[in-house]
């Protein structure tokens, strides 16, 4: 099983930025990516990255958030801009290889109006 550490997290203003990194304990072959949970809301995606393709991104946050993996640190990052109070959740990271799910602990994001 693979471990993820997420970091980055913590507290922004509307409209401002933050770069989420996570990084795995080995490389991955397969995808990763980011999910992220609401108070009371059920985990949703937020963008993964399956290696060697192209990223796929929840509509929520397309044109404002940016997922990228360099392979040679087993590490996935999301940029975040132009955040709103939407976007305050946790955060978790995830690895798939063959059918195979792992997450991370999950990380804080709040985003003040």
């Amino acid at each position: 099983q693979v471990q993820l550490v997420e970091s980055g997290g913590g507290f922004v203003q509307a409209g401002g930025s933050l770069r989420l990194s996570c990084a795995a304990s080995r490389s991955i072959i397969g995808t990763m990516g980011w999910y992220r949970q609401a108070p009371g809301k059920q985990r949703e995606l937020v963008a993964i990255f399956p290696n060697g393709a192209t990223a796929i991104y929840a509509d929520s946050v397309k044109g404002r958030f940016t997922i990228s993996r360099d392979n040679a640190k087993s590490t996935v990052y999301l940029q975040m801009n132009n955040v709103s109070p939407e976007d305050t959740a946790v955060y978790i990271c995830a690895a798939a290889e063959g059918g195979k799910w792992s997450w991370g602990q999950g990380i804080q994001v709040t985003v003040s109006s």
